[in-house]
């Protein structure tokens, strides 16, 4: 009974593991089909492959052998199947329960990492550059006092089109002019 709790605990571990690289970098992605891309990544992180044993081809080549014809990703029974087969090549002295098993360690409770991902730096050079209030020149009327930025209007003059002479002064005084006189 002890064993079969441990093998449940076991199983919901993997498939958590499964659901949070299934979803990674996919925002419509449900966490019950893996593509390619996150199979192949939660090979790389959870060294699966060693370079040796298993390498990215060897990767490759399973999940394209367990996915169907016409579909892109393999849903979590097909998972542990792929499993199956990467864990006889990875761990060739043991037996295949006990190469599964290893296999399953290296995964359960991983998920994707985040390695050479970019990180804004904050570094006083570029909050320098980027502070609005210390502009100077043409540059400084770009920003309202708050510092945000005006748009096309603080970027270029806008020409006034109106009337029969562009840029008319007394333009709408016409009338004024006209009713004074009378």
């Amino acid at each position: 009974n002890s064993l079969e709790g441990a093998a449940a605990g076991e199983i919901s571990a993997l498939e958590e593991a499964f659901r949070k690289f299934a979803v990674h970098g996919d925002t419509r992605a449900t966490g019950k089909e893996m593509h390619g891309k996150n199979w192949s990544k939660l090979c790389k992180d959870c060294h699966i492959i060693d370079g040796k044993n298993v390498t990215t081809t060897d990767v490759d080549i399973v999940f394209s052998k367990i996915k169907g014809k016409s579909v892109r990703t393999i849903t979590f029974e097909q998972f542990k199947e792929a499993l199956q087969e990467l864990s006889k090549k990875r761990f060739k002295g043991k037996s295949d329960e006990e190469a599964l098993q290893e296999i399953y360690k290296l995964i359960e409770g991983k998920g994707p990492g985040l390695t050479g991902v970019t990180k804004t730096v904050a570094s006083p050079t570029v909050s320098r550059l980027t502070d609005t209030s210390k502009f100077t020149g043409s540059h400084k009327e770009r920003f309202d006092a708050s510092g945000k930025g005006k748009g096309r209007a603080g970027r270029e003059d806008l020409v006034d089109n109106s009337g029969y002479v562009s840029g008319y002064k007394h333009a709408g005084t016409y009338d004024h002019k006209v009713q004074g006189n009378k």
